[in-house]
């Protein structure tokens, strides 16, 4: 039983009163526990250097140094085979970072997150008809049934059969779904670090609609998503008309920074808003062929041939062309525009003369009847080509070869209007305005768009009921993807100059490094909680303090490899004065700041970074 209440003990109160004060005066007495020591009540940990791992030092930098080996001397990946990538601590944080901000930007769109699996079924890909077409880059295995599945290198098929399970009626759309998950590719020449790796980390937002004008419109609105995520990354990004390939569907843009290490092409003009990849970008003079071809005035030495071959090597592509344009420039043959026309071309393949004679030999004794050449011919040699059609280098063999069966392609079969085999080259004029001149810009792709219609939820019979409406409907799809692995590299080659990483703020694994020109003491460790600890309606600012034992001018160098967007040095003006100096390498600035303005002084330096 409970002992009845004694006038002399203290109330319940009393006793939680007294041992609060005692808590708090034992917890925050500077005179009991030194700050390195203190519990901090609803604070996250003090982050310093000297508890996290970065391990720098012992890889030298190479002559022509890129963005991917700043990544590895400044301790942010490893590799560990072709293609294959360890991320360490700072590298973490910033993929954090990204998925963090991809998740305000689908959110703010009315996106649902989701995790699919990595292993997904072969025979889903073999229903939508894509496991032929990208075998060669697929990890495949069998399990211990002996059943095939694969590592999946994209989902279009494994959330479009989960939402066919699940969905019945238009009034469960519009849906948006997005998972940030590892992918797999087996690509055959891994490169430039996280650009083209075989695993890698990608934002893929896939939509749900019940009408075109409704799946058009969520095309919109994610377009609008991307556009603001990228602006919050400070980036420039080139938005450019695209062909959708593999994928499907019949509306596309690719999302590009321009960079010199970049592997496409991305046409602009300097002029209006024309901006398009090298796979559908034309020209003013390619657009104006149409009504005046300009093969007449071509003769048998203008005219180049290019030579592709199919996948299953039973084909000869040549792609005639002429050697120059209108205004007497070399061309370049667009190798998308001729796969767009011989879709069964191997673009892999870069000496079809000998793949297609080792094919001619193997044919020798069975026959040449399984053989074939098609002459995809551009529309400024239309007038010409059967002219000359005799004299020209059709077999890449000795004449007197026998000739397999030949067909000739001159139009678009989609359109029916000629074929543009050329390259826009810089200072062709645009095809959208009179007084524009086209720019060609070497750039990444950081992310693609697509509107799929109904190129997946066919073959997955992914459909709906309508109302009034006898038989079911197919859902209209988009397919929205954005490469996360790709945007930390690319930002990193942006981004970098000779001193070192240099991160925007968004995706810094910390906004600000402290560094000390002494010792740490006390009164440091105060700085650096200060300013991490959140005041009122602003959140503290994330730093990071360097407590290493190393000297000064070492940890200077090392937080320029690291790229942090400010660095703050406490010297002697701090110790004396209270006055600490702010450096950012992004703006050019190096201030001296009294502690009372510190924190307004660096929401308006990080608000520009």
């Amino acid at each position: 039983m409970l002992p009845e209440h004694d006038e002399r003990m203290p109330s319940q109160n009393a006793v939680i009163a007294a041992i609060s004060t005692v808590s708090r005066a034992a917890i925050f007495s500077s005179s009991r526990l030194s700050t390195k020591e203190r519990p901090r009540i609803g604070m996250r940990a003090r982050s310093t250097l000297s508890k996290l791992w970065v391990p720098t030092g012992g890889v030298s930098a190479t002559e022509g140094e890129t963005g991917h080996g700043k990544l590895i001397r400044a301790g942010f990946l490893r590799q560990t085979q072709p293609g294959i990538f360890q991320l360490l601590p700072l590298g973490l944080r910033v993929q954090n970072k990204i998925e963090a901000l991809l998740d305000k930007h689908m959110e703010a769109i009315g996106a649902s997150k989701l995790s699919l699996s990595s292993i997904t079924s072969e025979e889903l890909w073999r229903r939508s008809g894509r496991l032929d077409k990208v075998s060669p880059e697929l990890f495949r295995l069998l399990d211990r049934k002996q059943v095939p599945i694969m590592l999946s290198p994209t989902h279009e098929e494994e959330i479009t059969a989960l939402v066919a399970s699940t969905l019945k009626s238009y009034k469960d759309l519009p849906l948006r779904l997005y998972q940030t998950t590892r992918k797999y590719r087996d690509e055959m020449r891994p490169r430039q670090g996280l650009l083209r790796s075989r695993e890698f980390v990608m934002k893929d937002l896939y939509t749900f609609d019940a009408s075109v004008d409704s799946a058009i419109s969520t095309y919109r609105d994610v377009s609008g998503a991307y556009r603001a995520f990228f602006a919050d990354l400070k980036i420039p990004i080139l938005v450019a008309e695209a062909s959708s390939g593999d994928m499907g569907g019949d509306h596309s843009h690719e999302y590009h920074l321009a960079n010199p290490v970049g592997e496409d092409n991305v046409i602009t003009c300097n002029s209006c808003s024309y901006t398009a990849n090298d796979e559908v970008a034309t020209s003013r003079e390619a657009c104006r062929t149409h009504q005046d071809p300009l093969g007449s005035g071509i003769g048998l030495d203008g005219v180049r041939v290019w030579r592709g071959i199919s996948k299953d090597r039973k084909t000869l592509i040549n792609a005639w062309y002429p050697g120059r344009n209108g205004a007497g420039l070399e061309t370049e043959v667009n190798m998308h525009a001729v796969k767009k026309a011989v879709p069964e071309l191997d673009t892999s393949v870069s000496d079809a003369e000998r793949s297609w004679g080792e094919t001619m030999s193997s044919l020798q004794h069975t026959g040449l009847h399984e053989a074939q050449i098609i002459n995809v011919v551009d529309m400024r040699l239309m007038p010409v080509f059967q002219e000359v059609e005799e004299d020209l280098p059709v077999l890449p063999m000795a004449k007197g070869t026998p000739r397999p069966k030949m067909q000739t392609t001159t139009v678009a079969s989609h359109t029916g209007q000629g074929l543009n085999l050329l390259r826009p080259v810089e200072g062709d004029g645009c095809p959208r305005c009179e007084s524009g001149q086209l720019r060609v810009h070497r750039a990444l792709e950081l992310g693609h768009t697509f509107y799929l219609g109904a190129r997946y939820s066919g073959p997955l019979k992914l459909s709906m009921t309508l109302p009034h409406a006898k038989d079911p409907a197919l859902v209209e799809m988009g397919c929205f993807g954005i490469g996360v692995s790709r945007i930390f590299a690319a930002v990193a080659e942006h981004k970098a100059d000779e001193r070192g990483l240099n991160w925007p703020r968004a995706i810094a694994p910390f906004e600000i490094v402290v560094i000390p020109t002494s010792r740490v003491t006390e009164q440091t460790l105060e700085f650096h909680d200060e300013l991490t600890r959140p005041c009122g309606s602003r959140r503290g600012f994330d730093a990071i303090l360097d407590d290493r034992k190393e000297t000064f001018g070492w940890k200077v160098q090392d937080a320029d490899m690291i790229g942090y967007p400010v660095v703050i040095v406490l010297g002697r003006a701090w110790r004396e004065e209270g006055v600490c100096e702010v450096q950012c390498r992004s703006l050019s600035l190096k201030d001296d700041v009294a502690a009372d303005d510190l924190a307004a002084h660096l929401d308006k330096v990080l608000s520009q970074l």
